[in-house]
């Protein structure tokens, strides 16, 4: 009796320290600075965007993709945003996964769910690769957001910079015992992004 006693004591005990250190990484994520690096990988229709804007040919329109694409009402565009986390406090801080909602301008063109487990070390950053696969078909059928995007891919390659805001959103989950807790309402990253991110 006296043994399973000792033994209750003891797992009562490993889970207490498991709940306080999870806690301290939760105040950890909280004093977490975001920041967007960069975007990367970035295609549209299974065209390279860089290439577009290094070639000088932004012509949307004239993608092969495109017009198969506007047909189906599926236009892809994929890519990869480069999150960086710093943990300036003296604990560490762990995400095990994190929903994510993108906008462009305050108008949400994506959401999605990274599942991989972050450790942000006490005093030290790391990086999150974010990656993005939405349809942007809506956006690309409309003739005055299409005009926006190719003016704004222009301006990646020439002298006439455009400016937009990218907003990144995200919900961090911890895992507290066999339990996912997710952080209450969402961490906002704004951005402001010049068409010579995408060079």
């Amino acid at each position: 009796m006296k043994k399973i006693l000792v033994i209750c004591i003891a797992l009562f005990t490993l889970a207490g320290c498991g709940i306080n250190k999870q806690t301290q990484q939760i105040k950890a994520l909280e004093k977490c600075t975001y920041k967007i690096l960069s975007a990367t990988q970035i295609t549209v229709a299974g065209a390279d965007v860089q290439r577009l804007i290094q070639t000088q040919d932004i012509n949307l329109a004239s993608l092969p993709g495109l017009a198969l694409g506007l047909l189906r009402k599926d236009i892809p565009l994929r890519g990869k945003l480069n999150m960086q986390i710093s943990n300036p406090t003296s604990s560490d801080a762990a995400i095990n996964e994190f929903e994510y909602k993108i906008l462009v301008n305050n108008q949400e063109i994506a959401t999605g769910f990274v599942n991989q487990l972050v450790d942000v070390r006490a005093g030290q950053s790391t990086t999150v690769p974010v990656d993005v696969n939405i349809n942007v078909y809506q956006f690309v059928s409309n003739g005055k957001i299409m005009s926006d995007i190719t003016r704004f891919l222009q301006g990646g390659s020439g002298t006439n910079e455009q400016k937009g805001l990218l907003t990144l959103k995200i919900k961090p989950s911890i895992k507290i015992g066999n339990s996912l807790v997710k952080y209450p309402g969402f961490i906002t990253i704004d951005k402001e992004i010049s068409s010579k991110i995408l060079l």
